[in-house]
Order: C-alpha cells, then structure tokens, then sequence
C-alpha cells in the first residue's frame, strides 16, 4: 500500500510471476528492505528518511505477504520461492553491492537469499528474524497452520479493523510494544481483508511456512562472505536472544547489536535506533 510519503515515489516492475509495487527514495548505495507477514513498506517509512539523508538510495517494495495491493495468483510464493522473487527484483532493477534490511519473516526469506543468491548483495541487517527452528514463532505457528483453511482468514482478520482488538496478542500486541497509529495498522491489515485475491496469496505463503527453509539455509552459513548486522531486542516475545547469538556464531561475519524499549517490530517501536545502527553498519562495511 505504502500510504507514507516518506518512502518516496510509487512504482512498479514486472517479473517474471507478476507486478511489485515500490517506492524509490534518494540516491547513492542501495538498501532494499525485505518486510514479513501482514506488513508492507509502510514499516519503513520511519526508517528511510534518515538513510536518504546518510546518501542511500532506498527501495521499499510490498512483498506478496498479505498487505501488498497487487496480486500475484501466478507465482510461486513459498519461501524459497519469494527469495527468489527478491533475487530477481534486484536483478530487473540492476543493483549492485546492496544493502539488504530485513524484519521478522524477512528475515527468512533473507536467509534463504543469500544462502541462494548472494551475487548483488554487499551486506545483510538482520533485525529481529525467524531464523532456525522458529519459522514462525509461537503462537504464531498455530494461527498459520488455521490459515491454510479455505474460509478461514476473512473471519481471522474482519475483527482487526478495531483499534482495541489489534493490541491482542494474535494481533500486534506481541510485535509492537508501542500501539501502532491506525493509518498505518489498516494499511497492513486492510488489503487482505477487502480482497480475495490477496487472501489467497497470504494463503499460499501461510502454507508453505516452515522451519525446514531455515534451518537449510543455516546449514549453509558458514560459506556466506557477507558482513551481517544482527539487530535484536533484550524484550522480544517472540525471538529470544539465543537465536541472535547463535546467527553471530554460525555467520562468519556478523556483529549483534541491542536495543531496548521495543518488541519484535524495531522499525515501528525503535526507528531512529535502528536507522542509526544501519548507518554505522554500511559506512563501517563500505565498497571499497
């Protein structure tokens, strides 16, 4: 959806399985940020500002994960699948020594990458992830494994158009320590709610869930020659802090740093932080 205007123009590109809606903001060494389930670029939107301003460009897309506008029946939306799917994005827009910046189910899905694909990417922040046996986290596993039902997701998320509801903990109660604004909550959750066909996408990608992906990837750690930012909360509910320190001691390259005052959406909770530790990260790890 990308409703902030911080994120820069709208675009879109066709690949090879359908269209990617984007927004392109600054100019200089590329980001492109990877978001996870039930978000779109929105999440970035306090993010990117500081990075234009830091001399980065910043591609925001809406990956087909149940908040993007447009639908993608044809392609292939497992896991590996939507990695691919990043992979050729960067390919149509030719990028090169990319920054990429994942959250949550993006970072599986960036995992996967550059275990996969790793040629157009010059450095990884990994902020928050599923990552090993956690993909997804409880309680969020159970709610997955309904949503593969035909049927099942509209009843799941008509309830969600209610400020007090979206604090429960099935809604954003354990990813988010601070209330997200309301613009923004029906920006992540009004797509799949008003559309069949984004539903389904969410389906396909629901279904197609599990820790096999990542632990495979992790099985393949110790080959990527990638400087790699581990950005990790002392307070998350989902993803303990064991998962961070054993991503630091399986990736050859990777730093880890924390950050208090938030949950597992460090974008919504702690963006100035994270912007700050992104910039340090990629002048610390610059092309030559």
């Amino acid at each position: 959806m990308g409703i902030s205007s911080a994120l820069g123009p709208a675009r879109e590109i066709a690949l090879s399985s359908g269209r990617i809606r984007y927004h392109d903001a600054g100019a200089g060494s590329p980001v492109v940020f990877v978001h996870g389930l039930l978000v779109n670029a929105d999440l970035w939107r306090d993010v990117v500002p500081g990075l234009v301003a830091a001399g980065h460009r910043c591609l925001t897309p809406d990956w087909p994960l149940g908040s993007h506008s447009i639908p993608m029946p044809d392609a292939d939306l497992t896991p590996t699948g939507v990695a691919d799917l990043i992979a050729e994005f960067l390919d149509a827009l030719d990028l090169t020594d990319v920054t990429i910046v994942a959250n949550d189910t993006g970072g599986a899905l960036t995992q996967i990458l550059m275990t996969r694909r790793p040629e157009r990417i010059g450095r990884v922040v990994l902020a928050a992830v599923d990552c090993y046996e956690t993909f997804p986290p409880q309680p969020f596993a159970a709610l997955l494994k309904v949503a593969k039902i035909p049927g099942t997701l509209l009843p799941l998320l008509a309830p969600m158009r209610w400020k007090f509801l979206q604090r429960i903990p099935l809604g954003f109660g354990l990813v988010t320590n601070h209330a997200l604004p309301q613009d923004i909550a029906q920006s992540y959750l009004r797509p799949a709610r008003r559309d069949g066909a984004i539903r389904d996408d969410l389906r396909r990608f629901a279904a197609g869930v599990d820790p096999r992906y990542t632990s495979a990837a992790a099985e393949r750690f110790a080959e990527v020659d990638l400087p790699v930012l581990v950005v990790w909360s002392t307070e998350d509910k989902l993803f303990p802090m064991t998962l961070a320190e054993r991503l630091v001691a399986d990736l050859p390259r990777a730093t880890l740093r924390t950050v208090s005052d938030s949950y597992t959406f460090i974008p919504e909770d702690q963006p100035e932080l994270l912007t700050q530790l992104i910039v340090e990260f990629t002048r610390l790890h610059a092309a030559p």
